[in-house]
């Protein structure tokens, strides 16, 4: 019976997103999937980036994360914070500049067509395997507490998860995203709030007895300065504003729905705003992390850190709780999947096929390869996800957000060196310095262990690696011709 409720909830749940995206997509032109016809109210965008921001990662790993690392995970907060500002005044003027509706457009006007090219291919790689396991993990969750028990497979799930993206993705795209994003985040918050309460209640305590007793256990630790371990506060605070600099700022998925907004100054306004509330947002989820934690020792519970928020609200909080906090799951899952196959179709058709330039298509010829384009997208996220289920390893989990460093480091490198320099590219330089630098980041962070009693790398190999390329470029390009 409780299965069945929580089918019926998810059923509704995908009702209102299907009639969102059927409200929005009336009367949708070809471009409109790919700039929401630049009518974007800002203050929707800004809110419904929090959600997309967070994903279903942070919703349960985040609060995980307490009872081992306390705040630390905020000194990177706090740099993401910074790294918004330089997103929205350096990097927002120049895409409305160009009026771009792919931000890769950019380097092909600053640095040429091949590091247009490989900054588009490094974008496409990017996210596909940083949402498919976000989609992978979150899937994990609710195979074992809500498909399990119905019955119903991990592969029928993940169809039936990826088959309702695509029914509300597949026809509006970005003027669709913006609306149910921001829906889905307020499901989200909700959730967070009603779980902080419910847990408070658990305790049978005050809201400053449990501060107090979060300090006595050593949860509300903020700093690391321990230089040689990978949290250590530089690292995360320097690293985590380069990480928003490039995971946001360079990542058409995150652009896509800020440049959808009709001035440079509502899409700034949206930044500055969306970046103060992550910061509330993110302290949020630490706090209840603590709270777990509180009550799992109290319970003698021995739980994973994965596992802390979704067992104690399944076992041990009214089945009212265990609703909502599913419903803050799929809110948290789906912003971070539906944006990411809908950027990815965007930048596939126009980076890599060129509908901005290409003539022989008409708009019903480009609207009907759009859509295969995103089915594509889709059917990559199923067989990703079933591959991360084969291996069947978290430390796949975090070989993948490795990678993601690996990845943007180029796009750093290549944006930087398009904004601060005046230095001409030679086309044919661009791929091999683009394998390059992360190649030699890989080796140095393989080889570290043997340096400076085992130095790990932490945020820190995004800033190396895109310096290293920012380097390769200069080295390899010449000097600007006036004009």
């Amino acid at each position: 019976m409780t299965s069945i409720i929580i089918a019926c909830v998810l059923i509704a749940y995908f009702g209102v997103l299907l009639a969102i995206a059927y409200l929005t997509s009336r009367n949708a032109s070809a471009n409109s999937f790919f700039t929401g016809d630049k009518k974007s109210p800002w203050y929707l965008v800004a809110f419904g980036m929090i959600g997309t921001s967070l994903s279903g990662i942070t919703f349960i790993s985040v609060p995980g994360s307490v009872g081992d690392g306390g705040w630390y995970y905020y000194q990177m907060v706090i740099g993401f914070f910074i790294g918004y500002f330089v997103v929205a005044y350096v990097l927002l003027p120049l895409y409305y500049k160009y009026n771009l509706t792919s931000i890769y457009r950019y380097l092909e006007y600053r640095l040429g067509f091949s590091a247009y090219k490989w900054g588009a291919a490094y974008f496409i790689l990017s996210r596909t395997l940083g949402a498919t396991v976000r989609l992978y993990l979150v899937i994990n969750v609710l195979q074992l507490f809500v498909f399990d028990p119905l019955g119903v497979p991990f592969w029928l799930a993940t169809l039936l998860i990826i088959g309702m993206i695509i029914a509300y993705t597949l026809q509006g795209g970005v003027k669709t995203i913006v609306w149910t994003d921001t829906l889905q985040t307020l499901f989200m918050l909700l959730a967070l709030v009603v779980c902080i309460f419910s847990i408070q209640s658990a305790l049978h305590l005050e809201w400053s007895q449990i501060w107090t007793q979060l300090e006595a256990k050593d949860m509300t630790k903020l700093w690391n300065t321990d230089p040689l371990k990978k949290d250590f506060f530089l690292k995360h605070i320097i690293g985590g504003a380069f990480i928003t600099i490039a995971m946001t700022g360079m990542d058409q998925e995150m652009m896509q729905k800020n440049i959808s907004v009709k001035t440079l100054k509502d899409a700034q306004k949206n930044m500055v705003i969306f970046s103060v509330v992550l910061l509330f947002v993110n302290a949020l989820f630490l706090f209840l992390g603590g709270m777990l934690h509180l009550y799992a020792k109290q319970k003698g519970l021995d739980l994973l850190p994965d596992d802390v928020f979704p067992t104690i609200v399944q076992k041990h909080l009214p089945f009212g709780i265990f609703i909502v906090f599913i419903i803050g799951l799929i809110s948290a899952l789906f912003p971070s999947v539906d944006g990411a196959i809908t950027a990815l179709t965007s930048s596939f058709c126009i980076d890599i096929l060129g509908f901005e330039r290409r003539t022989d298509l008409n708009e019903m010829q480009q609207r009907k390869l759009r859509k295969t384009i995103h089915l594509s997208f889709a059917f990559v996220f199923l067989l990703l996800v079933f591959y991360f289920k084969w291996m069947d390893s978290k430390s796949i989990v975090t070989l993948i957000f490795q990678i993601a460093s690996y990845t943007y480091g180029p796009l750093l490198g290549l944006f930087s060196f398009g904004i601060l320099t005046k230095r001409v590219l030679k086309n044919y330089m661009v791929p091999i310095v683009c394998i390059a630098a992360p190649l030699i980041c890989y080796f140095m962070n393989y080889y570290a262990t043997t340096f400076k009693d085992g130095y790990t790398f932490g945020l820190e190999m995004l800033i190396i690696n895109g310096a290293i390329t920012f380097s390769l470029l200069y080295f390899t390009s010449s000097k600007s011709i006036n004009n």
